[in-house]
């Protein structure tokens, strides 16, 4: 029988951060996050760590999301068994989501169509902060400075409620947009992640709903 991988007490430290993230929220934490909870100067750091572990089997890196870690789960269990924890994930944690692919949006037309849906992919849900109910391909640059790019796959929670600095999707009229939510007292400001778009305005009683929540991206180079 081949021993269970040994870990310092830092990569245990920052798989223990792991599990417990996908436990509470369903999904793994992102590099600032581990960063952040264990005093690391950079996310560097936690990207050294999670090197090792991934070298030792204990949880694959998947490039092109932020939060691309997925553990392996027998070589989990076996190191918390020998440590005499228990491990255990949601099932919604683990479970793939057939997850529709969103194409260009007719207008008046509701995101989820039939006609707008390009293909099906199929995707851990553990990769995402929230649980998806759809991806949408962004078209052009305008969120460049918040990581997300021309062609990435965004992942979208949806819903018609947001809170303000979150990245939503809006319908404008017969326009469709990803951009950051700001309210104030005068309207709804839709914020570009890029100084060269203009901040978006809308007054009240101009036609305006937020149609989803960005929830996790999915960059287009990866392999699907």
């Amino acid at each position: 029988m081949l021993d269970h991988p040994k870990l310092t007490a830092r990569q245990q430290q920052i798989l223990d951060l792991i599990q417990s993230a996908i436990a509470r929220t369903g999904a793994p934490p992102t590099r600032a996050e581990i960063a952040g909870e264990l005093g690391f100067k950079s996310a560097n750091a936690a990207e050294e760590h999670l090197q090792a572990l991934a070298r030792k089997g204990v949880i694959e890196l998947v490039s092109g999301t932020s939060r691309g870690i997925r553990l392996r789960t027998e070589t989990v269990r076996s190191i918390n068994a020998a440590r005499g924890t228990s491990f255990a994930l949601p099932l919604s944690a683990v479970a793939p989501l057939a997850l529709p692919l969103v194409g260009r949006v007719a207008a008046g037309s509701p995101i989820l169509a039939q006609e707008h849906i390009d293909q099906t992919y199929s995707i851990e849900a553990s990769l995402f902060q929230g649980r998806p109910d759809y991806l949408l391909r962004v078209r052009g640059m305008s969120m460049r400075d918040a990581g997300i790019m021309d062609g990435d796959l965004l992942a979208v929670q949806a819903t018609h409620e947001a809170r303000n600095g979150q990245i939503v999707v809006a319908r404008l009229g017969d326009e469709v947009t990803v951009k950051r939510l700001r309210r104030t007292p005068q309207g709804v400001e839709l914020l570009p992640e890029n100084p060269d778009y203009p901040v978006i305005r809308v007054a009240p009683g101009e036609p305006f709903a937020i149609e989803g929540l960005a929830v996790g991206l999915i960059r287009n180079s990866m392999s699907m």
